[in-house]
């Protein structure tokens, strides 16, 4: 079969007529297709341009004084670092500006201060032999320079790159300039992962580290860091998708979801947004979470995540997770949930029974401790031997109290909740991949919890989910036992030049530390 795009003319002259009909037909599919590819293009890049557009009325209207000043910063990080991430994601999807229509333009940086102590790497070509055989002669450099940072420390990196000529065929040769998440950019990938690991673990908003990287000789405006930002989660997405991907694969899944205030600066308050934990079963060897930052509870942001996803969903009873039962997906309980509401009637004094629920529940959480770490098998029969004669006392003595309390009353419905959901709740004890309870997802939503405390809130849509795309990189490797600064800056260093179809070397479960050379 010929090839539509190479034909020549003396072999289109050639073909019979139902060969110029087939080749008739593949180009039509090949125009077709490529008008498609060329729409889209052209649809999304003309929504980018629109948001950037308008994330900057946004930033400078009338309406963002109505903040107070904490308020005021911590919107103009977000909106600094939207525009940066959907400048980053236009500047993709162009197409390639012909060598005649490149501009050379340099960025124009204020000097780095003189004081701060110099690195000198250098990049040399690996043979300095001609392909004539000549010795190439060194005859000059090219220096750029890269802005590091250690924890109070600054330091300058001079990247020299030789020029070596031969003087016989004239060819020039040198080392090619080192590939970086920000092109052309000036922090190194130990400063960004430092930034992304300030800002995401350790809960320190851009604004005060400005004021901390100042006292260290170079206070760099928040608007570049958050430019840096941006960018850094545009190029980490990828990642995230395909560890969100390797969560997919499990049997048993985890879910959670918290408020989380977003910041709606035409109204000058607060709008609640929602955040979604979704990690791999306890009991899974993959240790890893996915962070979705949605607009609301809505039911169907978690459809929308788990997709064509069959398994055994470990949550509470939020019913927006409802329908997914619907789909074929199994709900396991958490008993930690109903746990709670008798615990909460011990503290308040509200009820003369509670007390025995707690003490039923906490045997049973006395027999997962100890069947933890047992093989699947071992976990089992524990489970079935000791824990089932449990529950069903338990189950015995919630439906005898239930007959004796006032319907609608606080008791009734901690005792309501466990009877509705006495299947879902008692699930763990037949399958021995499933815990007890969600609390193993609830854990990772504590480095959320704690950086409320400190960020207040989302600034944008896209501020949470560029937070919640950082964040499931940095707590899943928290959850492989690694240093996320060390796993962060060996990935922005490695991902500029890492082949997309090995992505997945890159995630935390499967990533390994740079082996230190002599």
């Amino acid at each position: 079969m010929l090839d539509a795009a190479q034909i020549a003319p003396e072999q289109l002259a050639a073909l019979g007529e139902s060969e110029l009909r087939e080749l008739a037909t593949r180009l039509l599919a090949r125009i077709e297709r490529h008008t498609h590819e060329i729409d889209w293009r052209d649809a999304k890049l003309e929504k980018l341009a629109y948001e950037i557009a308008h994330l900057r009325r946004m930033k400078f209207s009338a309406r963002s004084e109505q903040l107070n000043a904490q308020q005021k910063a911590l919107f103009d990080e977000s909106v600094d670092a939207d525009i940066a991430a959907l400048e980053a994601e236009l500047e993709d999807l162009k197409a390639p500006a012909s060598a005649g229509d490149k501009k050379k333009t340099q960025p124009k940086r204020t000097a780095l201060p003189q004081e701060l102590a110099r690195i000198e790497i250098s990049h040399e070509p690996d043979s300095t032999t001609c392909a004539c055989g000549c010795t190439l002669q060194r005859v000059g450099e090219d220096i750029s320079q890269k802005l590091d940072y250690t924890p109070g420390v600054f330091t300058v990196q001079n990247h020299v790159r030789g020029k070596w000529a031969c003087r016989d065929c004239r060819t020039l040769t040198q080392a090619p300039v080192p590939a970086e998440i920000i092109d052309k950019g000036i922090p190194t990938a130990g400063l960004l992962a430092h930034v992304l690991v300030a800002k995401h673990s350790d809960h320190l908003p851009l604004y005060r580290q400005e004021v901390i990287f100042g006292r260290a000789g170079l206070a760099i405006p928040r608007s570049t860091l958050a430019a840096w930002v941006g960018v850094c989660g545009v190029r980490l997405q990828p990642l995230v998708d395909a560890l969100k991907r390797h969560v997919l694969a499990c049997a048993v899944v985890h879910a959670d979801e918290t408020p989380v205030a977003m910041l709606a600066p035409g109204k000058g308050k607060t709008h609640r947004a929602y955040l979604w934990a979704y990690a791999a079963g306890a009991f899974e060897p993959l240790r890893a979470v996915v962070y979705d930052f949605t607009i609301s509870r809505a039911g169907e942001h978690a459809r929308n995540f788990l997709g064509n996803w069959k398994g055994i969903l470990v949550c509470d009873h939020y019913a927006g997770y409802s329908a997914l039962w619907e789909r074929g997906i199994i709900e396991a309980g958490c008993m930690a949930h109903a746990r709670r509401y008798f615990v909460d009637l011990v503290k308040t004094g509200k009820s003369t029974i509670a007390a025995t629920a707690v003490e039923f529940i906490g045997q049973l959480y006395g027999i997962e401790r100890e069947a933890k770490d047992m093989a699947p098998e071992q976990r089992l029969q524990v489970r079935q031997q000791r824990a089932r004669p449990i529950t069903q006392a338990l189950h015995a003595w919630l439906i005898a109290q239930r007959t004796k309390v006032v319907d609608g009353g606080a008791t009734a419905k901690a005792i309501d909740y466990s009877l509705r959901r006495w299947s879902a709740l008692m699930r763990y004890l037949d399958d021995p991949a499933l815990p007890i309870d969600n609390n193993h997802d609830e854990q990772q939503m504590r480095i959320w919890a704690t950086g409320r405390k400190n960020w207040l809130f989302a600034g944008t849509l896209l501020a949470g989910q560029r937070a919640a795309t950082i964040t499931s990189l940095i707590q899943s490797a928290k959850l492989n036992g690694h240093d996320p600064y060390a796993y962060l800056k060996d990935v922005l260093t490695r991902l500029p030049t890492h082949k997309a179809r090995d992505i997945d070397q890159l995630l935390p479960h499967i990533w390994q530390p740079p082996t230190a050379t002599a």
